[in-house]
């Protein structure tokens, strides 16, 4: 039984067509309360199916520079979470590598 418990939650602003307009996040545990956001990508392991499942949102006014930055920055957090729970620092130097080309491809990374 979990001596404590933590909620953290996503609120969704949508126009008539159901299209994210808003997108809001609290995390009491954390200090966050009620923070705009223009994207959020939640991954959920579903450990009896093996699968995981996901929520990928963003509003429609996220601008795609910035989508590009955001997809950028996941990745090379994904990398560095990735390394921390596997120890795997071979294919972490790969991914790594592959985040860098990520970045040249889209010119996100000044020189």
């Amino acid at each position: 039984m979990a001596l404590h418990t933590s909620e953290i939650k996503i609120k969704v602003g949508l126009d008539e067509n159901r299209i994210p307009e808003k997108l809001s996040w609290s995390a009491p545990d954390g200090g966050v309360n009620n923070a705009a956001s223009k994207a959020v990508l939640l991954s959920v392991w579903d450990h009896n199916a093996q699968e995981a499942l996901r929520i990928d949102l963003w509003t429609k006014d996220m601008p795609l520079d910035e989508m590009k930055l955001f997809f950028y920055q996941t990745l090379t957090a994904m990398t560095d979470t990735f390394e921390r729970a596997t120890g795997d620092e071979k294919m972490s130097a790969t991914m790594r590598d592959f985040c860098d080309y990520f970045a040249e491809k889209l010119e996100l990374k000044k020189d």
